[in-house]
């Protein structure tokens, strides 16, 4: 049994996996701004990584850490999530944490970055910065429901029976199913073989955008996606456009699309030497994420 503290537990996946770990038998201290209300498993415990002092309580005693924080709402969110990440660290070490496990964003590094991923690189390095060993799992999209990606892609096809898109939509990427994530993160906990390390992720499929809502489509509505590709639609008009037909604001909307310009694939498979196992592909992710909403 590892004590196991797991910020932004509420999330997309951090309730996820909260439960999964839970399950397994670990001490696990949920942390949330609300702790009064959480009604999920684990123990609750009040914390903010935009507070330092707050900090003190959920790693007292916290062997393996997770951060699953960011601030993709907030139009200045690279300098803020770059203060959480650095408080983040420092407080850990003074713990005695032996492991932070982060979730990154896949990408190579290099001039044509988004702002989106290089503050996920900066978070990487600040997380890193006091000496405790950090681990971190890069993906892409995550298809799960809930997820901020993949609700645009669900609310896309279901409120557009015909859309334009603009160039970035046929840029690759290798989207992953939210149960393979959880598969990961709860793997790598405690394991002295990934601390210090890099693992990218993904699943079995490397897909345009446009590839993915034509699948998403075909299994939702049972139809095909009339989908045109147009050159016109710069970043910010894009980010308007998704606001108005589907519920993600502006600035969310405005800093996904920035790093979908920007083939981001799976370039090493280490992570399977670590948490074997064969990933699902994104027909079944979306076919669980639909399921689950409805269920």
């Amino acid at each position: 049994m590892t004590r196991i503290l797991v910020t932004g537990a509420t999330g997309f996946i951090g309730h996820r996996l909260v439960a999964a770990l839970d399950e397994q038998g670990h001490e696990v201290r949920a942390m949330t701004r609300h702790p009064d209300t959480y009604d999920g498993p684990g123990d609750p415990v009040g914390g903010d990584v935009f507070d330092a002092e707050s900090l003190v309580a959920p790693l007292t005693d916290i062997e393996v850490a997770y951060y699953l924080v960011h601030s993709l709402d907030d139009a200045d969110f690279e300098a803020k999530d770059a203060q959480a990440a650095e408080a983040f660290a420092k407080e850990a070490a003074r713990q005695g944490v032996r492991q932070i496990i982060y979730m990154g964003g896949l990408g190579d590094d290099d001039e044509d970055m988004s702002a989106h991923l290089r503050s996920r690189r900066e978070v990487e390095g600040l997380l890193a910065s006091t000496g405790v060993p950090v681990t971190v799992l890069r993906a892409a999209i995550v298809v799960g429901h809930g997820g901020i990606s993949w609700e645009l892609t669900r609310q896309l096809v279901k409120n557009l029976p015909a859309m334009v898109v603009p160039k970035w939509a046929s840029t690759k990427t290798q989207p992953i199913a939210v149960d393979d994530v959880i598969r990961y993160l709860v793997g790598v906990a405690g394991r002295e073989e990934a601390f210090g390390r890099i693992f990218e992720i993904g699943g079995p499929d490397q897909l345009t955008y446009v590839d993915m809502l034509r699948v998403a489509a075909e299994i939702d509505t049972g139809r095909k996606a009339l989908i045109i590709e147009v050159p016109v639609l710069t970043p910010r008009l894009s980010s308007y456009w998704l606001a108005l037909v589907t519920d993600v604001d502006v600035t969310t909307g405005r800093n996904l699309i920035d790093s979908m310009g920007t083939e981001v694939l799976v370039r090493e498979q280490s992570i399977r030497d670590v948490v074997p196992g064969e990933p699902i592909g994104y027909a079944e992710a979306v076919r669980r994420a639909l399921e689950e909403r409805t269920g």
